[in-house]
């Protein structure tokens, strides 16, 4: 949804699925107005000198499976003013960190975009706002037990952990005004959206379940069905097919010998 006051997307929505995280085609790093956009969307002129770097909305790197996908990353009306310290570090995790979760789970809903509201600085000739915020919700539509969390990033360098920014997604539609997941059943909506499950989740470089221990993950899934709490001793590995694999492991989150465990 383009949001022709700020120049730039409100937010960009798409499924990503363990397979799409292959790359088949490369970055073309060429950056494109949007003819989608009657009124004319940013533009290379907004960005020259400005300090400021294009910043995917819908990285690049989640395109890789299309061509076409790819080249039309590269429109204006997906790019978002990114202090290059946040763009090129604590986005930029972010943005693996989804991609990794795209494999061991093997689909993904990403819903991205910055935080915008009136008064915010501006730059170049079409006046394209420069957020303080951008978000990533996610939701992770498992058969038995359905995920969903948000991440909450401020558009500058950070050196703390991915997991740091971790908030509820009722926030953030407080924040955006944004209805995220108004599909779902209330009850289920109510659940995912006002809490913060952590140990919900592998995080990257806690591979080894360091979130998926002791009392807070034993409460995280007091509410669980005996078949979740089997489905969650299977191996969080996926095969070449894209599948999720099949063995069991000793831990839950874990991952067999051919996948790292």
């Amino acid at each position: 949804l383009y949001a022709e006051k700020h120049e730039q997307a409100a937010w960009v929505a798409y499924e990503l699925t363990a397979e799409e995280t292959l790359k088949a085609h490369e970055r073309t790093n060429k950056f494109l107005e949007d003819p989608a956009i009657a009124t004319g969307s940013a533009s290379n002129e907004d960005y020259s000198r400005s300090g400021f770097d294009r910043g995917h909305l819908a990285p690049a790197a989640d395109m890789g499976w299309s061509q076409q996908a790819m080249e039309e990353s590269f429109f204006f009306s997906n790019m978002s003013p990114q202090r290059p310290q946040c763009n090129r570090g604590i986005w930029k995790k972010g943005e693996e960190q989804v991609r990794d979760w795209a494999r061991q789970y093997g689909r993904l809903y990403v819903i991205t975009g910055p935080v915008l509201r009136d008064g915010l600085p501006a730059i170049g000739p079409n006046q394209v706002s420069i957020p303080e915020f951008y978000f990533k919700v996610l939701f992770r539509p498992d058969s038995l037990h359905p995920q969903a969390i948000a991440l909450l990033v401020p558009n500058e360098g950070s050196k703390e952990p991915i997991q740091s920014f971790a908030v509820n997604i009722d926030s953030v539609e407080k924040l955006t005004g944004l209805d995220f997941f108004p599909w779902l059943p209330d009850a289920q909506e109510k659940r995912l959206e006002s809490a913060v499950c952590i140990s919900c989740w592998e995080w990257k470089g806690n591979a080894s379940g360091n979130f998926h221990s002791g009392k807070q993950f034993q409460e995280s899934r007091s509410n669980l069905s005996p078949e979740a709490d089997n489905d969650d001793f299977r191996c969080h590995g996926i095969t070449k097919k894209g599948a999720r694999c099949k063995r069991k492991v000793r831990q839950a989150g874990g991952y067999c010998y051919q996948h790292g465990g």
